[in-house]
């Protein structure tokens, strides 16, 4: 175990207990820990309560307080200071993102027509932090004649965000202030009006679309499109060609998009296609025609083009792409000369230009058995190239540039990572593992190339497993303070995602559930039948609804696991399903199920972490929350370890650190967030006995 100095030992806090009743035509339930639910965070038991846990919290790791000190640094020193991104140009500029050395955020600069030119500063992310505890930015537009900046931010992490503007030609600020709005925005051509979506302040859904024009009072902005189905989300965007701006309105299994010129002043907005159920879509724009990407009677999607003269007549229609049955179309990014797709198949994904005049057809996918090939910026609709990614687990990012009728590969950045990193000392393989049903399931091992399979390797495994989002194999350099000191890193692919296509993720959502979590145990235990890892030394992390799955997995299987680490958890799903106030709970009755219904009731309530915690021993845990969470209220987290303290029968360690100024995506800043990393790392190198010491 760990040599650092033992501390005085902090007794664990101890919730009260005060019963409340959960009834419904299904039956009924008892939280004793409902009161630490308060929608304001402000009333004072809760806030001493959170604040006990972060003492024990903090007690417990400054035990680990050199350790975590030593990773932090390791950390930290993989990250070029002076990092900066490759420029892009786009409407006459060229424009980059760079990091200087100790900032946390990011500088949003652009040079006219050279980079040789004079540098222009768009937005600095560290002046504009200053006087918060937490700061993002999410997104930012450009005005078509280049003079007027919009952009969107969150000084508190509730993903509650301003729109500010600001005139580039004078460095200065705007008055015009618009909140609370999506991240998201679209100039209209008059270079005067930006459509943005506000939300709604209880739900915090964005529902209604509006049109602003500058120096006008908010409150007199025009209302072009409501949202009135929670079940969607709804976001603004201008297309590629800059032609038209696109209202989108998304389900859990459902899309419909709104189209209007950009250059119209009086925002008429026509519907592409009804929304249906089941029906998903997307749509970009080229010359005269809609490219449209569809899943209808095509469950991983179709690429069809649609003339814009007999948009209402699918059957004036043309198949582009036909749907194929082991490929899954996941985006495309349209081109003045060419169409590019995203697909993934056999749980790579990988990029496709298809065949146009004299563009070549060719898949981008990587020179590496596990390589994971992305979509870069590349803003400009008339280029002749294409700037993509492609990274593997032990091959740092590499961005390229392709030319589309040539076929020439340019390499134009390889992600710098300094700490002596020498990919040639790491090896990875993709290995499938048979789950308890005769399935599967795709697994990405990241490991020195030293190890040797005889059972003596602590496991790091990994999932997320929902809403059908993959978890794509990509170079990431924390995780070689763990694989440097001799842990197996794994990512499960269990089913909820979409590696596999549609099915994968249909398989792992509503009544398929189930299925998420004994993937993920199946998956550890051929782990350790295989010898790859050490019985003894296995643990797991995963956060929001892959916290889910970690807390499930605890429930249902918690003698295999030595640690667990659960980051801002979903875990007291049947009573949050159950409850339309909350953010997030009618757009997601497709995802886990609408309780209302028996079926769906049942199904959720036989895994829903908080109602299935019972009296037994349970692995060390680590649990992080933010009290400003809007994806997962802070409560869900409190709530759990809360019980966990009163029903676990053993001693081993379960912490909580909840963090009083952030939100789902914790710390905010560029070395803040890998403060955490490091916290995590420590409690389980010390649970896995190992030193920390400088890194091997």
């Amino acid at each position: 175990m760990s040599s650092e100095p033992i501390l005085v030992k902090r007794v664990a806090p101890v919730a009260r207990r005060q019963p409340h009743t959960l009834s419904c035509a299904f039956g009924t339930r008892w939280d004793d820990y409902y009161w630490l639910r308060d929608d304001a965070r402000e009333q004072p038991e809760v806030l001493a309560y959170l604040a006990e846990e972060n003492a024990y919290h903090d007690a417990y790791m400054a035990r680990l307080s050199v350790s975590q000190g030593t990773l932090y640094k390791e950390l930290v020193g993989r990250l070029k200071p002076d990092d900066s991104s490759v420029p892009v140009f786009d409407r006459g500029y060229w424009y980059y993102r760079k990091y200087l050395p100790g900032q946390e955020h990011p500088i949003y600069a652009r040079r006219y027509a050279s980079m040789d030119n004079v540098e222009e500063i768009l937005l600095d992310g560290n002046e504009r932090a200053k006087g918060h505890s937490f700061y993002e930015l999410g997104h930012f537009e450009v005005s078509d004649d280049n003079r007027l900046l919009v952009f969107s931010e969150d000084t508190v992490g509730r993903r509650e965000y301003t729109l500010r503007f600001r005139d580039l030609r004078l460095a200065l600020d705007l008055p015009d202030c618009l909140s609370p709005v999506e991240d998201d925005m679209a100039w209209m051509a008059d270079n005067q009006t930006v459509l943005y979506v506000a939300k709604h302040p209880q739900t915090l859904l964005g529902y209604r679309v509006c049109a602003h024009r500058l120096g006008t009072e908010p409150s007199l902005d025009r209302c072009v499109y409501e949202q009135d189905d929670d079940a969607y989300y709804t976001r603004v965007y201008r297309s590629r060609s800059r032609r038209y701006v696109f209202i989108a309105s998304h389900s859990t299994l459902s899309s419909e998009y709104r189209f209007a010129l950009a250059d119209d002043s009086h925002l008429l907005f026509e519907t592409v296609m009804p929304r249906s159920p089941n029906h998903e879509y997307h749509v970009e724009d080229r010359d005269e025609v809609f490219l449209i990407l569809s899943n209808q009677e095509a469950p991983n999607f179709k690429l069809m083009q649609a003339p814009l003269a007999t948009l209402s007549e699918p059957a004036s229609w043309t198949t582009l792409l036909a749907h194929q049955a082991d490929v899954l179309l996941t985006g495309m990014e349209v081109f003045s000369s060419c169409v590019v797709v995203s697909e993934r198949t056999q749980a790579t994904h990988r990029l496709r230009i298809l065949a146009d005049k004299d563009v070549l057809p060719r898949v981008l996918d990587g020179d590496h058995e596990v390589a994971t090939t992305f979509f870069d910026d590349t803003p400009d609709y008339h280029t002749q190239r294409l700037r993509f990614t492609s990274s593997a687990p032990n091959q740092p990012t590499t961005t390229y540039e392709i030319d589309f009728f040539s076929g020439e590969l340019t390499t134009l950045k390889v992600q710098a990572v300094l700490g002596g990193f020498d990919s040639s000392r790491y090896a990875t393989a993709r290995v499938w593992v048979p789950s308890r049903d005769g399935v599967k399931i795709p697994v990405t091992l990241l490991y020195a190339k030293s190890h040797e399979r005889n059972g003596t390797a602590p496991l790091y495994q990994y999932a997320y497993g929902a809403y059908g989002l993959s978890s794509d194999p990509v170079f990431v350099s924390d995780c070689l303070s763990l694989v440097d000191r001799g842990f197996v890193y794994a990512i499960a692919h269990v089913r909820g995602g979409q590696e596999l296509g549609r099915q994968w993720y249909d398989s792992g959502r509503l009544v398929n559930k189930q299925h998420s979590f004994d993937d993920f145990v199946d998956v550890t235990r051929w782990l350790i039948e295989q010898r790859y890892v050490d019985p003894h030394r296995i643990y797991a992390s995963g956060g929001s609804a892959g916290g889910l799955l970690i807390a499930a997995v605890a429930n249902q299987a918690s003698m295999l696991y030595h640690g667990l680490v659960a980051h801002v958890p979903f875990v007291d799903v049947l009573t949050s399903m159950q409850d339309e106030t909350i953010p997030l709970t009618t757009n997601e009755y497709d995802e886990w199920g609408d309780p209302a219904q028996a079926q769906a009731y049942a199904w959720i309530a036989a895994y829903s972490p908080l109602d299935n915690v019972s009296a037994k021993a349970y692995p060390a845990m680590l649990v992080t929350a933010g009290l400003w969470d809007s994806q997962v209220q802070y409560w869900e987290p409190a709530k759990w370890v809360a019980k966990l303290r009163a029903f676990k029968t053993n001693d081993e360690p379960l912490l909580m650190r909840m963090d009083l100024k952030a939100g789902h995506g914790g710390k905010s800043g560029r070395f803040e967030r890998l403060d955490e990393v490091a916290r995590e790392y420590a409690f389980l190198l010390d649970l896995a006995g190992i030193a920390v010491a400088a890194a091997p």
